[in-house]
Order: structure tokens, then C-alpha cells, then sequence
């Protein structure tokens, strides 16, 4: 019983929530679903397991248990969690680095429960520059993302227009569908597009739909949707 009053217990799961709560911090600032919170009940939690897992399996003392069996369950476990936290709108996927900033938090309380308070505090460390420095380092990279533009036109619009607008947005178009309604004298066009781009996807996406209303062919409605 002495073990659960003790400093050394206090000091782990002290910083388990401390070091847990900063990635959480981040995140909150960011307005993300899981963020102080919920990040610092992670880590402190994944700490507690550590923490509870040679005295669960020195409970019998006729058979000896296996003190790694429950850290190893918070490894799968934590998945669960990062899971709820990715929701898909649209073309876009949001909350991967949530999920990931989750596991991590666990991954520093269980070296926090094991006393292991360097490893925790480089995690930590690392974490943090992954969140608040490779954004910034990732606009210096091009990327490559692909995307379908739906385009609804008046039958008879000039389709060569809309792709020359297009790739004047230095974008490369990789298929071309068209598919045309004599009944309601529609003409859909979908294009199956390649952007080259740095920073945010969405600004580049903006840039082309702008191009093609800039050519007033009576459009009717143009969506992005997912490849």
C-alpha cells in the first residue's frame, strides 16, 4: 500500500500528465476534438497501467504473471481511440495527426510509469517540433495531390475552354470523362486532376474553380469530390 502514497509513483504520473498535456495543449490551440483533456488523461492513464503492471502480476504468489501484458494492451488499445478521432468531409481527412498525437501521449506515459523519464521528455520534445515546426517545414516541399472536378455545363459548352483553363493553373489533367444529358441539356464534365502544389491543398483547388468561372459558360455547379 505504501507504494501508492509514494514519491516515486507521484513523480511518474505527474509527469506522464505533464508532458502528456503539452502535445494535448497543441492540439487544443489548434481547436481539435481531442485535445488538453484528453491528452493528458492518455498519458496519466497509460502511466497508471505501467505503474500497475508488475504489481498486478505479482498479486499470486504461487504463479507469477507477465508484468508486460497490460502495457502491451495499450499499445492496441489506443488505437481505438485515434480512430474516433479521424472523420472524413468530403475530399479532406481530418484528425491523422490527432490519432497519432494520442498514441505518442501513450507511448510517453508508459515510459513515464516505467520511470523511464528521459525517454519521456525526448518524446516529448520531438513530438512537440513534429507539431509545431514540420508544418512550416512542409511548405518548402511540393506535393502531389489528386482530385475529381465535376463541372455541370449547358450542352453545348466549349469543353477544350474549361481543360485550357484548367491546366493554365499548372495542373495536370489525367482523364477526361464526359457524360451528356439531351433530355435536360446537361453536360457533365469530370476530370480526374493531379496538383502540384505547396502548402494547402484547398487553396490550390479554389485557384482552378476560379479560372473556369472566369469563363462564364453558364456553369451550373462544380464540385470536388474524391477520386
Amino acid at each position: 500500500m505504501t507504494l501508492f502514497f509514494s514519491s516515486d509513483l507521484i513523480l511518474k504520473l505527474a509527469a506522464a500528465s505533464l508532458l502528456g498535456g503539452a502535445l494535448g495543449l497543441e492540439r487544443e490551440i489548434h481547436g481539435r476534438p481531442a485535445g488538453l483533456r484528453t491528452h493528458f488523461l492518455v498519458s496519466l492513464g497509460a502511466a497508471a497501467f505501467m505503474v500497475l503492471s508488475p504489481l498486478v502480476s505479482a498479486m499470486g504468489n504461487d504463479l507469477l504473471g507477465d508484468p508486460g501484458r497490460i502495457a502491451a494492451q495499450i499499445v492496441t488499445g489506443i488505437g481505438f481511440l485515434g480512430a474516433g478521432a479521424i472523420v472524413k468531409e468530403g475530399v479532406s481527412i481530418h484528425g491523422l495527426t490527432t490519432a497519432a498525437c494520442l498514441w505518442v501521449a501513450a507511448a510517453i506515459g508508459m515510459a513515464c510509469g516505467a520511470g523511464q523519464f528521459s525517454e519521456a521528455l525526448l518524446i516529448a520534445a520531438l513530438a512537440i517540433v513534429a507539431l509545431v515546426v514540420l508544418p512550416y517545414a512542409e511548405v518548402i516541399f511540393k506535393t502531389h495531390s489528386y482530385r475529381v472536378l465535376e463541372i455541370i455545363l449547358p450542352l453545348d459548352s466549349d469543353v477544350s475552354s474549361v481543360l485550357n483553363a484548367v491546366k493554365s493553373t499548372k495542373s495536370r489533367i489525367l482523364r477526361c470523362d464526359l457524360e451528356r444529358d439531351y433530355e435536360t441539356g446537361i453536360l457533365v464534365v469530370s476530370l480526374l486532376i493531379r496538383l502540384y502544389h505547396r502548402g494547402v491543398t484547398d487553396k490550390r483547388a479554389h485557384g482552378i474553380i476560379q479560372s473556369i468561372e472566369e469563363l462564364s459558360l453558364g456553369q451550373k455547379q462544380i464540385n470536388w469530390r474524391p477520386r
